[in-house]
Parts: C-alpha cells; structure tokens; sequence
C-alpha cells in the first residue's frame, strides 16, 4: 500500500501511489549526495549562484500546479499558498545574489609576519560547506519550510547537497516540487544526488543516522524533535541538528496602548491568531492585557470576532487531535477561564477560534504550553510587577511583542529588560506572524524556540551549513580562488583592516 494523502477540508484519504524509502533506497540516495557534493562543492560560486536562480524560474513557471496540489493537501487558501511560492522563489534569488556578493565566506587573511611574540605564519580562513544536509519538511509550510524552503536554499547555497524527507501531510505536493527542483538542477548541469528525497517516517530516521548525512534542518514538534536528536546522539560521529521546535510568543499590550486603540489591536491580535488557522510558528499564543475599563473592551471585540468566525480546517487530524488535547489541558489549568469554545466544523478537520482569559496572579507554567492552531490565552493583569510575574511563567520564544505609546518609556524599558533575554524577536507595535526574508531577520530563539544560536530565515541562514576552514602557510595552487591574494571582488579582512570588494578596470 502507498502513503496516503488526505484532503482536510473535507477528510478524505486516497492513495498517492508513492512508496515509503526503504533502507537500502536512503542509502543509495546518500551516496549519490556525498558523490554530488565531492564536484558540487569545488565548482565556482557564480555556477552555484546561477543553479539557484535556475530552481528559482523552474518554481515560478509551475506556480499554478504547485498551488492547487497544496491546497488539496492542506486546505491552505491560494493566496496564502501563492504568496508561499514567492516566498521561496525570492529566497533562491537572494541567496544566488548573497552568493555572487561572497561576504557570507567570512574570509580573513594574516600574512606571515614579525610579531612581539616571535615570526607567525601566513594563515588563512574561510568558511566551507559540511556535505549532505538532510532536510525534513514542515507540515504547515508546504513550501516555504519543505521541499523547496529555506532551510534547502541555504544549505543549497553553502555548496552543500541536500536529501530532503517528505512530510506526511502532503507527499503530493512534496513530490511535485521536488520534481520541479530536479528537473531545473539537471537543466543547470547539477551532478545527479544535488537533489534527493526520501518519503515515510521510518526513512527519516534511517537518514539522520546515515553516516554520509552531515547536519540537519528540521522544522516540527519539540517530540519529534527530541526523537531524531536522541538518534544523532547514538552516531559514531555527532552532526548539528538546527531545530525549530516550539513556540508560544508572548504579546504585550500595555494600558496605553490599550487606551488608544483597543479595537485596533483586537482585530490585529485576532488576525494574528487566526490567520492560517493558528498554524504559524510565530503566532501570539498568550496575550496580556491590562485588567481595566479599556482592556475590558479589547477582550469583548476579540471575544466577538472569535465567536462570529467560521472554522478553518486544520492541517490534519494528528493536529487537530493534539488541539483539542491541549486546549482540554489549558481549560483545566488552574482559574482559566473559557470565553469562547473551538466549534467543530461540519467536514473534515475544521475548528473555530479559542479564547480563555486568566488572572495574572494565577498564570502558571499549566497555561503557557502552545496549542498549535487558533486559540489564544489573555492574561489580565494591575501592574507593571504582576505583568513581569506572569511573564516569568512563559516558555522562551521565537518572538515577543509589545504594544507601547511612545511616552511610556518607562514600561518600554521594564519590558525590553524582561523579554530580551527570553526571544529571537522583539516586535514593537505590530505581529509576530509574516516572517520578513531578509539579511537582518533572525527567526531562532532559546530553547524549546530552537536549540541553536542560528537564524532559519534569511540570507545569515546560510551560515549554519558551513564550517571554518584555516590553511596555514599554503601554496598558492592549494588555495580557494577567494584566499589568493589578487581575489578582489568579495569583501575580506586583510592583516586585520576589512577591504571592501573593488572592479577592476583596464
């Protein structure tokens, strides 16, 4: 029998006719990679920067397809899944451009010299590529986070190989852009292994503890998580693992704020929530709110907007399950108190918004844990040491928020202090959710956020599937073209003054 798909609208399985990856099967598949990688790695920058903006036009011209296998997949709506393949069609060509600019080598060069400590060699450094990166599919980002994300574009752009695991909520689609991705490889001149893909969960772990594999990206549950770095644990030779794991992403709301635009931050706070279907790493899963007049009226818009919302469906039944578990979890957690109920929807995987309420006093570590869809929890609170308090209890993040007017520089400060050691981000007056791809993002965080210091969005992504590499007194012909001394079109650190790239002219 096949691996099945299912369609969470309405809740219908079928057949795929793809077949989980035997044993033998990833293990062709990683030796092709570590083949690939041998050429790959030595080729020169601008070939590997054109074999990006090659996959980037492949994705692009097979959008329409892409789209509708994913919608059938997971009941996402066109606009959210078309914007995803833009997401992932830029992210190629950034990291194409970041390739060309070369500043992402990190190149510095000591000459050999007299120093007050006696002569010193000449030394020479750079970052390269690891070797086959496995790369695991998100369920809630069909493409942003899976075959063709991220996590695949940088390790991609490092000069790295990857083998990616299919998630199984959506191995159509998984397929599809893998094929999309092969194909435009092959047209670039990639050696066949550039690209693998195994399917079924058995083969993920049998990837991870493959010998030839040398890191991993893994987007998904802190269990799931916690599973495969128990695997890397028991390999001959220990690999990164860059996990994203879990996140509740504490939004503030302070009684200014509160007072200016109550109605304002409630449709932001519920859009933010809902958008969909809760189903977003960075998604604000408890919210304080100040316990007065005008936090009163932001929980009655929220509550009513909650309450008149359809249900959305959720990815699949795996999560819609564990909603409900956790939701059931946080009900019962303490004097939480239930403001509006999940309706369950008539087909499929559907839910509708969650709100519960609950003291600050009362703000225990029962209440923080993230529920992974549309439920958010409000945390009333009197005062700037109650709401620091209840922020004690709260997981670290990928994100925290605060909603502040700029005259209460006070609360500002009291804030920043309390949430800067506990997230990746600090959003001022906005959402969490909608990820920027850019050079200054940083979408990590301390753990159970991530367990690395590392960002999985944007072009310094790059940098976890490299290593620094030093020569030390070597031959010119043993060099890389970017540690010679006449290279002059990437930014290096010679003898310790940064020399921006130069054109030369005749």
């Amino acid at each position: 029998m096949s691996i099945p798909t299912t369609d969470p609208r309405s809740g219908e399985t079928r057949e795929t006719g793809i077949e989980a990856t035997t044993d033998a099967g990833v293990a062709a598949i990683t030796t092709a990679a570590h083949a690939a990688f041998l050429d790959v790695r030595d080729r020169p920058r601008a070939w590997r920067s054109g074999l990006l903006r090659a996959l980037a036009d492949g994705l692009d011209a097979r959008r329409t397809e892409l789209v509708e296998t994913a919608q059938a997949e997971t009941g996402l709506a066109t606009p959210r899944l078309d914007t995803e393949v833009t997401r992932c069609v830029m992210q190629f060509r950034m990291f194409a451009d970041a390739i060309d600019d070369g500043g992402y080598l990190e190149v510095a060069i000591d000459h050999a010299a007299t120093t007050p400590v006696g002569p010193a060699p000449d030394i020479r450094r750079m970052l390269v590529p690891l070797g086959p990166v496995a790369v695991f599919g998100a369920s809630n980002f069909p493409f942003a986070f899976s075959v063709p994300g991220g996590d695949t574009a940088s390790a991609l752009a490092g000069g790295n190989t990857v083998i990616l695991k299919a998630h199984g909520s959506h191995p159509l689609t998984s397929k599809l852009s893998f094929e999309v991705l092969d194909a435009a490889a092959t047209a670039a001149g990639a050696p066949a292994g550039t690209l693998g893909i195994v399917y079924g969960q058995a083969a993920g772990a049998t990837l991870v503890a493959d010998p030839r594999v040398t890191a991993v990206g893994f987007t998904g549950s802190l269990s799931t998580g916690r599973i495969l770095l128990d695997i890397i644990e028991t390999r001959e030779r220990p690999i990164p693992f860059y996990g994203e794991l879990s996140s509740v992403n504490p939004l503030v709301i302070t009684a200014g704020a509160v007072a200016a635009r109550s109605a304002d931050i409630a449709e932001g706070l519920f859009t933010s929530v809902t958008g969909s279907a809760g189903q977003l790493c960075t998604k604000p899963g408890i919210a304080f709110v100040p316990a007065d007049a005008a936090g009163d009226a932001l929980v009655a818009e929220l509550v009513a907007r909650a309450e008149a919302a359809a249900p959305q469906p959720l990815l699949n039944r795996r999560i819609r399950d564990a909603f409900e578990e956790i939701s059931d979890r946080l009900r019962g957690a303490g004097k939480a108190r239930e403001l509006v109920a999940a309706v369950v929807g008539e087909e499929g995987f559907a839910l509708g918004p969650a709100v519960l309420e609950i003291d600050a006093a009362d703000v225990t570590a029962d209440v923080t844990e993230e529920a992974f869809g549309p439920l958010v929890v409000l945390v009333r609170y009197r005062t700037l040491d109650d709401l620091r308090s209840a922020l004690a209890a709260v997981p670290d993040s990928l994100t925290a928020t605060v909603h502040a007017e700029d005259d209460e520089t006070t609360e500002i400060a009291a804030l920043v202090e309390a949430l800067r050691d506990v997230s990746g981000r600090l959003v001022f007056n906005g959402y969490p959710t909608g990820v920027r791809v850019s050079w200054a993002q940083h979408h990590g965080g301390p753990w159970p956020a991530t367990n690395t210091l590392h960002t999985s969005v944007g072009m310094s992504a790059i940098r976890r599937f490299l290593r620094p590499l030093a020569w030390q007194n070597a031959p010119e012909q043993a060099l890389p073209a970017e540690l010679r001394d006449g290279e002059t079109g990437i930014p290096r650190r010679v003898d310790g003054v940064l020399q921006l790239a130069r054109t030369l002219t005749a």
